[in-house]
């Protein structure tokens, strides 16, 4: 997969060797919201996870790849999900785990490789996303990428005690 390497970082494979590192980010709390993640997940299901991730898109209908750099240091897992042949269309979500490694671009390069792998390898014609509106940092970031806003989902995720407005974010491949 050549093709998702890029400046900084690369895209791979999930390995069984990344137990930990997806254990540490499914049961981050910080982020749960994102990812719209309920309650945390044992070592032993990850781990059943990873010895299934071998599968095809087109069986299982997701992707997960790590982020890593060229240290071979996992910084993130971006995803593509709700993959529907039918309809040429998948969702994304990405994240970063520490936030001292934010804003310096893993995020922009990752999501441009997967942009590119999805329209060029996989032949979809449009992506979406779902984010909360108080997640300033990925509105701009997919934005930044040529996704529109198509729509608001009022009252759309119950997090901390309240409700939270989700906006619907679309990429079509012209």
């Amino acid at each position: 997969m050549t093709t998702l390497k890029g400046a900084d970082i690369y895209l791979r494979a999930l390995e069984p060797e990344d137990l930990e590192f997806v254990h540490e980010v499914e049961n981050d709390e910080s982020i749960w919201e994102i990812s719209n993640t309920q309650t945390p997940y044992s070592r032993f299901l990850i781990k059943q996870y990873l010895e299934n991730a071998h599968k095809d898109i087109f069986e299982v209908k997701q992707l997960r790849l790590v982020i890593s750099n060229y240290d071979d240091k996992p910084l993130g897992l971006i995803d593509i999900f709700d993959f529907d042949f039918k309809n040429k269309r998948a969702g994304l979500g990405i994240v970063i785990k520490k936030e001292t490694d934010r804003d310096k671009g893993y995020g922009r390069e990752a999501l441009q490789l997967l942009i590119n792998y999805s329209f060029t390898h996989l032949g979809l014609h449009q992506l979406y996303c779902n984010i909360s509106e108080e997640n300033k940092a990925s509105i701009k970031l997919f934005a930044k990428l040529g996704f529109e806003s198509v729509g608001l989902k009022k009252d759309w995720n119950y997090t901390n005690g309240s409700f939270k407005n989700e906006y619907l974010f679309q990429l079509i491949n012209n």
